[in-house]
């Protein structure tokens, strides 16, 4: 049995070699577990619209088996209905489009002031540490209520809780540290309310471990896959020039560039596992009770079904139903949120340093095969 295959191939802005072999085959992990491997577009997003394909599971890549678990309070991309449709219902209506809209002009605020404290830095700069990583770990500081200046806190857990190298001892130590800080913060924040949507949580039914729990959701996710496309997406256009032009200097370009980029990297692929709760038909092959299932979105979002030319990058192309977002219930909570970040940012960037380029050889990149949301660790660059 052919075992999963993680890192991307000679070309690091496609999917893993081989990964799109089988539109459905049987794959083995690293810890020795084997599972379903879905790679076609239409047969992902079935799985991941099928709530009898249980999320309710832990374990994977970090050494630990798969297995049905009951789910920490408050973690709802680990649960099941309805679990986690009361939770997602109280989150759903503060991420709407609308809402996100009005965050707009604060958002194209920190991006102005982020390019400032960049241009004044000594050259080469490092855009990861200098532009990618602080927009939305701000944003998410700001529309949470958590203050800035602790955003370490989150930052180096999300670090660690994403790492494809942590044990499964250490990825627990941080989270119980991790835990710890948001008990701080919510006593914080009920001693002395603010304005965050936390400050707002507090007012619901909630118990303490969900708000903690939900915390660690928004913070982590909330920076790590948007700081992740920003500095991926700068150097895949810095590899295609005519298509960062576009990106200048046409504000509809900026808005469908950031979707086909979204497609193009897909930088969370493999790793959201599921388990079928009955025997299940999936693209005429019966998947038993008790079976693992796992999705590449990579493979899915450059599916020839799913649009002409998928390996080529299109800044222009329409907008596709990718799964980049995930799909059905779990789709990413956050991504109208993700998607306005990053039409801001991309054009603001390269207008305002229209001479930006890599710094280093493209093979001296350090890209992130090593952990489970795709990326790179830095980006050094001059201008």
């Amino acid at each position: 049995m052919r075992a999963i295959p993680t890192e991307r191939g000679t070309c690091p802005f496609d999917p893993p070699a081989g990964m799109a072999d089988e539109p459905l085959g049987k794959v083995r992990l690293a810890n020795g577990d084997h599972v379903w491997l879905v790679a076609r577009h239409d047969l992902v997003r079935q799985v991941l619209a099928d709530t009898r394909f249980s999320s309710e599971i832990e374990g994977g890549f970090l050494g630990s088996p798969l297995r049905a678990v009951e789910p920490d309070a408050g973690m709802f991309i680990q649960m099941d209905p309805p679990r986690h449709t009361r939770l997602r219902r109280l989150m759903t209506g503060r991420f709407t489009v609308q809402r996100m809209n009005k965050l707009r002009p604060r958002v194209e605020q920190i991006v102005t002031d982020t390019l400032d404290a960049l241009e004044r830095r000594p050259r080469p700069a490092d855009l990861v540490e200098h532009f990618a990583l602080p927009i939305p770990s701000l944003v998410i500081c700001e529309l949470l209520g958590v203050p800035y200046a602790e955003r370490e806190e989150f930052q180096e857990a999300g670090a660690r809780l994403l790492s494809l190298t942590s044990t499964v001892e250490e990825q627990e130590a941080t989270l119980m540290r991790f835990a710890g800080y948001l008990a701080g913060l919510i006593d914080r924040k009920r001693a002395e309310p603010g304005e965050g949507l936390l400050d707002d949580l507090l007012d619901t039914d909630l118990s303490d471990d969900e708000l903690i729990g939900i915390s660690v959701l928004m913070l982590v996710a909330g920076h790590e896959t948007t700081a992740n496309m920003l500095s991926l997406g700068t150097l895949l256009l810095l590899r295609h020039p005519g298509q960062l032009a576009l990106v200048r200097q046409s504000p509809d370009a900026a808005r469908t560039a950031v979707d086909e980029l979204l497609r193009y990297l897909s930088i969370v692929d493999v790793g959201m596992f599921r388990r079928a709760s009955a025997d299940m038909e999936l693209g005429g092959q019966v998947i038993p009770e008790g079976d693992f299932v796992t999705c590449s979105l990579a493979a899915a979002n450059r599916d020839p079904a799913l649009v002409d030319r998928p390996d080529e990058l299109d800044v222009t192309r329409p907008k596709s139903p990718h799964v980049a977002f995930g799909f059905g219930p779990h789709q990413c909570l956050g991504q109208n949120l993700a998607r306005m970040e990053m039409e801001i940012a991309y054009p603001a960037l390269f207008r305002r340093l229209p001479e930006l380029r890599l710094a280093v050889p493209l093979a001296e990149v350090p890209f992130k095969n090593d952990m489970a949301i795709y990326g790179v660790h830095r980006l050094e660059v001059e201008w």
